[in-house]
This record gives structure tokens, C-alpha cells and sequence, in this order.
């Protein structure tokens, strides 16, 4: 069975936040398997529209318009929560599973709608690397960092 890493937390409107996975397990990447996003105030009573980006990259990939043609990109989520029961969260996530993580990465984020904090829930497989496949992970992540 995988071994899964989880990590959770609140980013501000419009702000980002840096994930460590340096020094997280010498020998091992990370590949990103859910990128879950919920509001953090008044949900019963207004329409929420929020945004994140996961960035491999020396900066953060802005949310509201994300390019794919990033190579940093690691993967992007939307949520929608409207204040009628008529209409249900709608939640949506692109994911670039081929991408390994060994460094740090940016996750930024943006509620279009109310301007309030995101809540995020990021899911990732841990994989075993051989030392020359964990040396062209990490030459290929420092390569997009520094590009």
C-alpha cells in the first residue's frame, strides 16, 4: 500500500503559502493525488468561488488564471458553494501526475466571491526513488525553480 502524506491549512485571499518538502524522506519524491479546497467563514449564507494553483516554480501561479504551459504547475483546484440549495458545490481538479516533488513548493489561493481565507487539504503518494532517478527529480525541479 502507498504511503500517503497529507497536509492541510488556511491561506488568506489572494495570499500564498510555501510547503516544505525539502529533506522530507531522502531516496523519495512526492506526486500530488488530491487537491481539495473549502471556505473558512459564512458558508450557509454566501456564494463562495475559490481558487488555488500548486506551483514547483520560484513563483506562485496565479489561481484566477492559471497558465498550463507552466512547467512548475503542479496542479489546480476551484470550488463553488452557492447560498441556494439549488445548486451544489461544484469542485474541480486538474492534477499533473507525472509530477515529482522533492523541494519546496507554492500554493497560492483566491476567493473571487467573499474575499475570505481558503481552506486546502493536499493529498500525496510517496515514491521510492533509485539515487540517479532522485538526482534527475531533483536537477528537474531546480532546473523549473531557477528557470
Amino acid at each position: 500500500m502507498p504511503q500517503t502524506l497529507v497536509m492541510t491549512g488556511q491561506v488568506p485571499d489572494g495570499g500564498t503559502q510555501v510547503l516544505n518538502f525539502s529533506g522530507q524522506t531522502p531516496g523519495h519524491a512526492f506526486r500530488l493525488t488530491s487537491f481539495k479546497l473549502w471556505g473558512s467563514t459564512n458558508l450557509g449564507a454566501a456564494s463562495n468561488e475559490m481558487w488555488a494553483t500548486l506551483t514547483r516554480a520560484k513563483t506562485a501561479e496565479d489561481p484566477v488564471a492559471p497558465n498550463f504551459d507552466n512547467e512548475g504547475l503542479v496542479g489546480v483546484a476551484s470550488i463553488f458553494i452557492h447560498n441556494s440549495p439549488a445548486y451544489p458545490p461544484t469542485a474541480i481538479e486538474v492534477i499533473n501526475s507525472t509530477a515529482l516533488i522533492t523541494q519546496d513548493c507554492i500554493l497560492s489561493a483566491d476567493d473571487t466571491a467573499d474575499g475570505h481565507a481558503v481552506n486546502y487539504m493536499l493529498t500525496f503518494e510517496k515514491v521510492k526513488l533509485t539515487d540517479s532517478a532522485e538526482a534527475v527529480a531533483n536537477f528537474k525541479q531546480f532546473g523549473i525553480f531557477d528557470g
